[in-house]
């Protein structure tokens, strides 16, 4: 789907134009209103001349107080329906946006994780705050406003033309040329306003990149390199929008010229036609009022139709995301109370980029095989790139399997929905993510199914209950973004309470132990305890030493397992695991002999 920036593109209008219709109220009144707007533009010119032509020669003072209390009338009525058509656009404008983005973002929270995989986090943030704002543009300065210009110039020239056709012709004689130039100018910015639109994603991308890694960047000391890269996408920003400014600057002076030209030569005619008594002088000022006006809405659709561009452009943007085919097959009918944990892999192969015509794809897994009863704790091991967090990716279908199938209690995994499936998975990562909030929060992820008796059981059993109290508000503490106040062990622990507090079947810890402090090592041990116990789980680790209690241990290496068995029986065997053990066993030797 490319984007064309079509200012009608009906398609993409019909599209924005579905999500007004549950305000149909607010859309009609701003169709009124434009239409009263139009309507009530010629009015005063034509009061302007009707007093000149009747109330000062000869004067009438009584008639001039009259029509002049009746200009100032009109002149408040126009105000009060410029205020009220301004209030009702904008205000559709942002029902529209509010609907259009909760829309969006209830779609993006189902993507595949394929997608955010290859889509900067930045270009989305474009599309869900900025280029949303644009296509509030559409309503308060785009489509109506650009309609109800098109009505007012049509009834404006028939009323000058009713008039007096000679003073109308000679009054548009510089329209062709303000068409030409108003073509130009459209053309041109709408070419500038795509390359502003592309660079605000490139700055916004850069920009909340280097936030999130700012820690990386001083820590190597790369604050000028990134600086320097930050001046080039920023130049290139500025150098986008300075084109679009010059194209203004241009077009602007040119309006004001040929509207000059158009007042002078009605001024040069009209004024002999007043000397010959052929045009009055009331028809002579209202038509020098008539081009002002005609001028003044055709230097705006300019502008107009270049806002409604943008909103096109935008919206092409924004359904280009919603129409993404990264949703995953959610056909299943299976919504059991609970899961038993009895998990199967059958000759499971995958692919990040398999596709059914592709001959040689990169493998991840080949052939993966093995079963899991319930209630049993299965570790994986092996080197990074083997397929350890594939294989818990595949469960939980954040990937769909190439080739083979998994099945939970003996039915395939696509036959549960999906939100049923997931909840009945629990997973710790070695990357906690928390949100900038509470403890409370975090750990619920505003579940309201989950009282805050069962947290507080939950932090008693894993033994987290000091860890808690030392924190300043308890389960009120906000932890800030990604929970940076809080070590590597504390938000470590918080996700083994929200885990439990979930009360899964299936339990996934992947490398959840890996990188704890020393201080919190024994409640992480003891929280691992605690979550695995009657309960099936699935561990990938590094350390051997906290997996040597599991019922069985799978050694992956490329995407295969090339052993499996428990800790003494694949001591036993001179094979990867031995290897393994000894390494770190040698190694935790000589880190305590130091």
């Amino acid at each position: 789907m490319s984007v064309s920036g079509k200012a009608f593109d009906l398609h993409l209008l019909r599209r924005i134009f579905r999500y007004a219709s549950p305000y149909k109220r607010i859309f009609y009144t701003s169709i009124a209103l434009t239409i009263a707007l139009s309507l009530l533009g010629p009015v005063r010119p034509l009061l302007t001349q009707y007093i000149l032509d009747h109330f000062l020669v000869p004067p009438d003072v009584n008639g001039l107080i009259l029509m002049s209390g009746l200009m100032l009338v009109v002149l408040v009525l126009q105000s009060l329906l410029q205020y009220f058509h301004s209030w009702q656009t904008n205000l559709l404008g942002q029902h529209v946006i509010r609907d259009l983005r909760l829309a969006l973002f209830r779609r993006m929270s189902h993507f595949r994780l394929s997608y955010f995989d290859k889509t900067p986090v930045g270009t989305t943030v474009t599309r869900s705050v900025s280029d949303m704002e644009t296509i509030a543009d559409i309503f308060s300065e785009g489509l109506i406003v650009i309609i109800g210009d098109f009505l007012q110039l049509f009834v404006i020239i028939s009323v000058m033309f009713a008039l007096d056709w000679r003073l109308s012709l000679i009054s548009l004689s510089t329209i062709p040329l303000l068409i030409i130039a108003t073509n130009i100018f459209k053309n041109k910015i709408k070419e500038t306003f795509g390359e502003v639109r592309t660079q605000v994603a490139a700055l916004n991308t850069f920009v909340q990149e280097h936030l999130t890694g700012m820690r990386i960047v001083q820590i190597f000391s790369r604050q000028q390199e990134e600086l320097k890269r930050f001046e080039t996408i920023n130049d290139k920003h500025r150098k986008a929008n300075n084109r679009s400014v010059w194209y203004y600057s241009i077009f602007f002076p040119v309006v004001e010229i040929l509207s000059a030209i158009s007042i002078g030569l009605i001024v040069w005619w009209g004024a002999a036609g007043v000397i010959r008594e052929e045009v009055t002088f009331g028809d002579l000022v209202a038509f020098i009022m008539y081009i002002n006006l005609l001028f003044r809405p055709i230097r705006e659709l300019a502008d107009k139709f270049n806002t409604l561009q943008m909103g096109m452009v935008s919206s092409e943007r924004i359904f280009k995301v919603m129409d993404e085919d990264a949703l995953p097959d959610d056909t299943g009918e299976l919504a059991p109370d609970n899961i038993k944990g009895h998990i199967e892999f059958r000759d499971v192969w995958f692919a990040y980029d398999f596709t059914e015509k592709q001959q040689h794809p990169n493998w991840v897994l080949k052939g993966i095989s093995f079963k899991i009863l319930p209630g049993e704790m299965i570790a994986f091991i092996g080197a990074t790139g083997a397929g350890k967090s594939t294989i818990i990716h595949l469960l939980n279908r954040f990937y769909e399997v190439s080739k083979g199938e998994i099945l939970i209690d003996g039915i395939n995994v696509k036959q549960y929905k999906l939100d049923i499936l997931r909840r009945n998975i629990g997973m710790v990562m070695q990357d906690v993510f928390l949100f900038s909030d509470t403890v409370l929060n975090n750990i619920t992820l505003y579940n309201d199914r989950i009282p805050l008796e069962r947290i507080e059981a939950s932090v008693k059993e894993l033994g987290a209950g000091r860890f808690i109290e030392s924190l300043p508000g308890k389960y009120n503490f906000v932890v800030q973004e990604r929970g940076g106040v809080l070590s590597t062990g504390q938000r470590q622990l918080i996700s083994f309470i929200r885990a439990y507090a979930y009360n899964p079947s299936v339990l996934v810890l992947d490398e959840a132990t890996s990188s704890i402090d020393s201080d919190t090592e024994e409640l992480i041990t003891r929280a691992t305890e605690s979550l695995t116990s009657q309960r099936t789980s699935i561990v990938i680790a590094h350390r051997l030493a906290t997996i040597q209690n599991a019922d069985r241990i799978m050694v992956m290496s490329h995407g295969k397992i090339v052993e499996s068995g428990n800790h003494r029986e694949l001591i036993s065997k001179s094979g990867h695991y031995r290897e393994l053990f000894e390494i770190q066993f040698k190694g935790l030797q000589h880190s305590g002999s130091n």
